[in-house]
């Protein structure tokens, strides 16, 4: 069963690749998004890493989070689902919007 992980604080110019490598240095990575601005294509700072297991999870959230990369500290936690942080973002703008 993969794990999502949130990986966060990243430099503009780190690559898919790097997240990537890095992540497969603790454990198995399934699949990993660099999240890019749609108009610019530039990195957004973020990024989602799926993990192969539990196990791989837990390691590369102890081993990872607060590493350096590119010098940035990343932050790397379980990712919420999407139905999370939708619902929250477009309840707070929709309301202020009127």
């Amino acid at each position: 069963m993969s794990v999502r992980l949130f990986v966060g604080n990243l430099a503009s110019e780190t690559t898919s690749g790097e997240i990537r490598d890095l992540f497969s240095n603790v454990g198995a990575v399934d699949s990993c998004q660099l999240i890019e601005d749609r108009e610019t294509g530039r990195s957004k700072g973020f990024a989602f890493v799926e993990m192969n297991s539990e196990a791989a999870a837990i390691t590369a959230k102890e081993t990872l989070n607060g590493h350096h990369l590119n010098g940035k500290t990343l932050k790397v936690n379980d990712a919420k689902p999407k139905s999370d942080w939708r619902s929250n973002s477009s309840s707070d703008a929709g309301s202020a919007r009127y």
